[in-house]
């Protein structure tokens, strides 16, 4: 199941679940002000990003900067317990699966999130292989996509 980590007031947050529904692909929102981030989820999220915590640490959140904190010299208990208590510093939104992380929303990029099968008929569709085509809805959505 896909994990949504974001905020109330994140537009990005509100395009990538808009995204998620318009794909009609299920997911769990994790409103990170409301729903505070245990320990294995934190972990969890840190060993799938490719930079640590440069992929979900705003460095330039105001905590960080008025308190001169220096995020790459904690350990990673301390990393997890600065974030349960400053859940404002994670950038939004978060996306993350079984096998899969994204951070913000990235029209392109987040078709990852697609499943396989998915995928596939819509590449089908796009190159006129779809039994279909002339009322597939994979090819309407592409056209008003590219309109």
């Amino acid at each position: 199941m896909i994990k949504i980590y974001t905020s109330p007031s994140c537009s990005s947050c509100r395009k990538v679940k808009k995204w998620f529904e318009e794909q009609n692909i299920p997911y769990v929102e994790k409103n990170i002000f409301v729903a505070t981030l245990n320990e294995k989820e934190l972990k969890d999220i840190l060993a799938k990003t490719e930079n640590g915590t440069d992929d979900i640490i705003s460095k330039r959140s105001k905590i960080i900067k008025e308190q001169n904190v220096d995020i790459d010299s904690m350990t990673v208990k301390e990393l997890i317990s600065f974030i349960k208590e400053n859940p404002s510093i994670l950038k939004r939104p978060i996306m993350i699966d079984d096998r899969k992380f994204q951070v913000g929303y990235n029209p392109d990029d987040i078709r990852v999130f697609i499943p396989h099968a998915q995928r596939i008929a819509m590449w089908q569709c796009q190159e006129g292989r779809c039994p279909k085509y002339k009322e597939c809805d994979h090819i309407k959505q592409i056209k008003d996509d590219d309109k």
